[in-house]
């Protein structure tokens, strides 16, 4: 029985006619670099895939301490201030890391890039899955802690998926934005950390967003990962956690589809030239 084998044919302006069509006849390139992302992220280390619980549940105690304990500040609802804080902190690490390994995924792949065509959309989109992966892993620290303090979530909690989904837009379309720069101006490599690092307190990690007063709201939602972040504690906490459906949240879905748009058109037009860069 002969084995068919899949072929694809260059030609002048195919890239362009069919390039959506591609990321179908690449789809096993998808899976093999998220996967060994996967792989090469733990490699050689003693406790392996526990960092992913081991990260969060450090900067969760941290943060408890430092905001609840010393800021004297109050939880929402009737949930621990520990809990409230892992509901924020889960998507945020997503975001963050999400972002952050996007915007260098070219870069740390550029002898592929530089050797054989694909949809170079492929790369970031792969960093964000892996990702994905390790907010999936650290679920067991929300879990553990609900047991803990006898906290059941009610119907709120199957909404989940709906901010995950969000926040990965999110991370693609920011990622993917800063990938493209990336490339052409390596600067980004020393900005992306300080970006990280800004986000993480002017986003609602460590504090609820009930103590920003109310004129200062629209430009404190202008951060998108914020309604994100509310999202995930009311689907968490429940009653006693502010609705996130609000104006403010049309405000962040407004920005972050935008950006997503804006993201995708910029890295098709410089993608040609990324061979060249690289």
């Amino acid at each position: 029985m002969e084995k068919k084998v899949q072929r694809l044919i260059i030609e002048p302006g195919r890239v362009e006619k069919n390039y959506w069509l591609d990321l179908l006849v690449f789809k096993n390139l998808f899976y093999i670099l998220s996967w060994r992302d996967i792989k090469v992220r733990y490699k050689q280390t003693v406790i392996g895939t526990l960092w992913a619980i081991i990260r969060p549940f450090l900067t969760m105690i941290v943060f408890t301490v430092v905001f609840g304990r010393v800021a004297g500040l109050k939880t929402e609802g009737t949930a621990p201030y520990a809990l409230m804080v892992l509901a924020g902190l889960l998507p945020w690490q997503f975001f963050s890391i999400a972002f952050s390994n996007a915007s260098e995924s070219l870069v740390v792949n550029a002898n592929l890039l530089s050797k054989v065509y694909f949809p170079r959309l492929i790369v970031p989109a792969s960093a964000v899955i892996t990702s994905l992966v390790d907010f999936l892993i650290s679920f067991v620290i929300l879990i553990g802690l609900m047991i803990y303090y006898h906290y059941a979530p009610n119907w709120n909690i199957l909404l989940i998926p709906v901010f995950t989904l969000i926040a990965f837009a999110q991370s693609f379309a920011f990622g993917l934005y800063l990938a493209a720069l990336n490339v052409k101006y390596r600067d980004f490599r020393y900005v992306i950390p300080f970006i990280v690092q800004i986000g993480l307190y002017v986003s609602p990690v460590g504090f609820s967003s009930s103590v920003i007063p109310e004129k200062w709201k629209l430009y404190y939602y202008l951060n998108p990962v914020v309604s994100v972040i509310d999202g995930f504690r009311w689907c968490i906490i429940g009653n006693g956690a502010a609705n996130p459906f609000t104006a403010y949240f049309v405000l962040s879905m407004s920005i972050t589809i935008i950006m997503l748009i804006y993201a995708v058109y910029k890295f098709r037009k410089m993608e040609k030239t990324f061979a060249d860069l690289i």
